[in-house]
């Protein structure tokens, strides 16, 4: 699943008049980069969710025969659901009992999705997330076998669960918009209202439920999400390419 139905805010005025999704990166839309990083690993199935100028992404995957594999459109123009809430719509698109990648559309990496993918079958989990260490604000917050035990926000000292102490002892990574799921998610989400947020989903079951972190070899990825960050995207972009 590709999350592309963001308002993109932090990209205005450019997606005063496109979505986030089709910014373009090097004659590229953003879009279709993750798709093709997608189709590189093996993935040839793929939804994407709709909702800031959503007819422009549907004309654009049909203008481009969906780049040869089968993809879908999960529409959320009446209601943006966060990415828990879309994830759950989408389930429809999940029926295989497999487990399934969530990728953020502004996020690029050189992450192995392949490698990611076989470690959430490996450790069994309700979900995989990748992770790194980034200077942000907010963390992730694992123990030693990284398994997600909390988060924190630095700036307002607000910790979920609000009862966890000793920060100190955890390993403190930032998430990096992309995961695998396990179709269980779709059993406990049922409780759950239309809009949340995946991450609170996920800090409500560690207590029943293991989340782990993949932390990738040489990583480097970069969120495409605001003005100042379109040339580096550019370089990251060619540099990618000619390795």
């Amino acid at each position: 699943m590709i999350f592309a139905a963001g308002l993109g805010t932090r990209l205005k005025p450019i997606t005063d008049s496109i979505p986030k999704a089709l910014v373009s990166i090097n004659g590229k839309p953003l879009l279709q980069l993750v798709i093709e990083k997608l189709k590189m690993s093996g993935f040839d199935e793929i939804i994407v969710n709709v909702h800031h100028f959503p007819d422009q992404i549907i004309d654009f995957l049909k203008q481009n025969n969906d780049f040869g594999i089968r993809i879908e459109v999960s529409d959320e123009r009446n209601q943006l659901l966060d990415t828990g809430g879309g994830i759950r719509k989408a389930a429809w698109f999940f029926d295989d009992g497999k487990p399934f990648l969530v990728h953020n559309v502004d996020i690029l990496s050189n992450v192995d999705l392949t490698a990611l993918y076989h470690q959430h079958l490996r450790t069994n989990g309700l979900a995989t997330l990748v992770v790194s260490k980034r200077d942000t604000f907010r963390y992730l917050l694992f123990n030693d076998d990284l398994q997600l035990k909390g988060w924190v926000n630095e700036k307002t000292a607000e910790t979920k669960p609000k009862e966890l102490k000793k920060i100190e002892l955890y390993n403190k990574l930032a998430f990096s918009g992309i995961q695998v799921l396990s179709p269980k998610v779709f059993q406990i989400m049922e409780t759950f209202e239309p809009k949340f947020p995946i991450m609170d989903f996920y800090l409500s079951t560690i207590k029943n439920e293991i989340i782990s972190g993949f932390v990738p070899d040489n990583f480097k990825m970069l969120d495409v999400g605001k003005l100042d960050s379109l040339d580096e995207a550019e370089r990251f972009v060619r540099a990618q390419s000619s390795e």
